[in-house]
């Protein structure tokens, strides 16, 4: 995976990321096959607006950044944006899972040399694998940034004031116009305490919200669940363990579902990760443990690593990453964690 380094300002950075990944960005403003039914692109840009008014008033440095890799890429900033608006790609209470992701995170007592431990698999398309980049983010003020993505979303990242920040792609029943999910991912990342990030991901105006999984190098860990209107916070089980996959868990969120059919089977993987991470003595798992975990092939096509060519359907495991927060080194991988090379980002 090419790893991409960015510096500046927000502008300026943004037009590097713009130059480095303009074919996925001019592909992906290509969307009038994607609009959902009804709608021209006329009203689907429209819509975005809504969306971008929100936003350039909670992040104009976002905005800065858009406009900048919009320029280089040569595409309407509109467009773009609205790319990065997932909440509008599907129809109302209809919403299809274009992400379905694993967490597994080890803390004290549960790991060898009381390492802080954080597992992802990333699940999307053969396309968005081919398409993924690594982005090391460093603008003046903000701490460093590592994100993978392909440059219209990003996935995961870290940042070098010791936080990590993966998640699941949740279906919530209460959207509504507000600051897009996505772009939420990369605010938290810019924040330098647990309290900010996990304040960035209950912000009041946001449109959604993704299930995020915020941990720091000091073995802080909190998963929130959240939808538009509501969150619960957790952290990691007296073992040391967390895990979470595409569905809500918590008692007090079971009513924001919005995809009752697919939460069962998200279920699936939940179960096996729990089990997978209580099956290990306290004390015991690493990060050749928790890739072994990443790799598990049972309950195909719900499987944890997910091959589409073997078991149908067009979800894969795009790309995998355990990150020791501890020693704030990222080992990651494209594709699936059980057939592929393995890649090290490390923090100075």
């Amino acid at each position: 995976m090419h790893v991409v380094h960015v510096s500046g300002t927000h502008r300026e950075a943004g037009a590097q990321v713009g130059a480095a990944c303009a074919a996925a960005i001019r592909e992906a403003v290509e969307f009038d096959a994607e609009i959902p039914p009804g709608r021209t692109r006329a009203e689907q840009l429209a819509l975005a607006d809504r969306y971008r008014e929100v936003t350039a008033a909670a992040y104009p440095w976002y905005a800065e950044e858009l406009e900048g890799a919009a320029e280089a890429a040569d595409v309407d900033p509109l467009a773009l944006f609205a790319c990065a608006v997932e909440e509008i790609w599907y129809e109302p209470r209809a919403h299809a899972l274009k992400g379905r992701c694993s967490d597994l995170v080890a803390v004290p007592p549960a790991t060898a040399g009381d390492r802080v431990l954080v597992a992802h698999n990333n699940d999307m398309t053969r396309k968005y694998q081919d398409q993924l980049v690594a982005i090391e983010w460093d603008i003046p003020g903000d701490p460093v940034v590592l994100t993978i993505g392909n440059g219209v979303w990003i996935s995961a990242g870290w940042n070098s004031a010791g936080l990590s920040l993966t998640g699941n792609e949740l279906s919530p029943n209460d959207e509504r116009i507000g600051v897009p999910r996505e772009i939420q991912v990369r605010s938290m990342l810019r924040q330098p305490t647990m309290d900010m990030m996990v304040g960035e991901a209950l912000r009041h105006d946001r449109a959604s919200s993704y299930n995020n999984v915020l941990v720091s190098r000091d073995g802080e860990a909190v998963n929130v669940e959240g939808s538009a209107t509501k969150a619960e916070l957790t952290g990691p089980d007296e073992a040391g363990h967390l895990a979470h996959t595409n569905h809500y868990v918590c008692d007090s969120m079971l009513g924001y579902e919005g995809d009752l059919e697919y939460a069962e089977r998200s279920a699936v993987r939940y179960r096996r990760a729990r089990e997978l991470l209580d099956s290990r003595g306290s004390g015991t798992i690493d990060a050749a443990e928790l890739r072994e975990m990443l790799s598990d092939h049972e309950n195909p096509p719900d499987s944890l690593c997910r091959h589409p060519e073997l078991w149908g359907g067009e979800s894969a495991t795009a790309f995998w990453c355990i990150a020791d927060l501890t020693e704030m080194r990222i080992a990651y991988g494209r594709g699936n964690p059980c057939d592929s090379v393995a890649q090290e980002y490390a923090f100075a």
